[in-house]
């Protein structure tokens, strides 16, 4: 009898890249696949934290670079994917909430959260494929999406709409890439202390709601995600696409 063996998590020889690394989920998320062997390219849009984060990472003997990127400038995208070695791992990071109730949205800020959050992860997503497609390579391409795109939420119609939209892109674009081998999938937290959710978090009445929804009666923190993205970047989920991984505490279990 040959008992079967456990798939490795080990990314060594693995390019990745990373975009809102310079803080928050993205920046775990680096650390996370660099700790596992990988290449990390880190990117966001100011160089100042994101250079921080790289520095610390190296002098931790991680292999990581820095790159400035604003995932909403398509043409940043093309010149990351084109001028880089190709990736095997993609992790998009990047994310925009502006929440205000839905009679009093602004267009402007509606496009600036679809920007980022729907039109910069779809470009990325396919020129990111195409450019696997083209080198041969079975990737992994993850969104760091939300709760929020399986239900609704207090003033969040934009941003919900912008990962609901996520979602069902992930789905198609799953079945797309399927006979290449590339996965694509989801990451979807419930709320995780960032610079992003201080502003919740310092609402006393946004917390008590956010109390009472999660199940297990805490919050999340960013090491809750680093685990997540390792197992959907590595060969441990390769059968594994068009799906969401709910990290949420059980507030969409009812």
């Amino acid at each position: 009898m040959t008992l079967p063996k456990t798939p490795s998590m080990n990314l060594t020889g693995k390019r990745a890249l990373v975009t809102g690394a310079s803080s928050g989920i993205g920046q775990g998320c680096a650390v996370a696949l660099a700790e596992a062997g990988a290449h990390v390219v880190c990117s966001a849009r100011g160089m100042g934290r994101l250079q921080s984060t790289v520095d610390e990472m190296a002098g931790q003997g991680f292999s990581a670079e820095a790159l400035s990127l604003d995932i909403s400038d398509l043409d940043a995208i093309i010149a990351a994917l084109t001028e880089q070695a190709p990736f095997d791992i993609i992790v998009n990071a990047a994310g925009y909430a502006k929440h205000t109730p839905a009679t009093e949205t602004e267009p402007s800020d509606f496009d600036a959260v679809m920007n980022i959050n729907l039109r910069g992860a779809y470009f990325l997503s396919a020129w990111a494929a195409k450019a696997m497609q083209d080198a041969g390579i079975e990737g992994s391409i993850i969104h760091i999406s939300s709760q929020m795109g399986h239900v609704g939420g207090i003033d969040r119609a934009v941003y919900c709409a912008s990962k609901f939209g996520l979602e069902g892109m992930v789905k198609a674009m799953a079945i797309e890439w399927g006979k290449s081998r590339i996965r694509i999938n989801t990451i979807c937290p419930t709320f995780i202390r960032t610079p992003l959710t201080e502003p919740t978090f310092a609402d006393p009445a946004r917390v008590a709601w956010i109390e009472e929804k999660i199940k297990l009666g805490r919050t999340g923190v960013v090491e809750d995600i680093m685990g997540a993205v390792l197992y959907l970047a590595s060969p441990a989920s390769s059968l594994v696409t068009g799906s969401s991984m709910l990290i949420d505490g059980g507030w969409t279990a009812d």
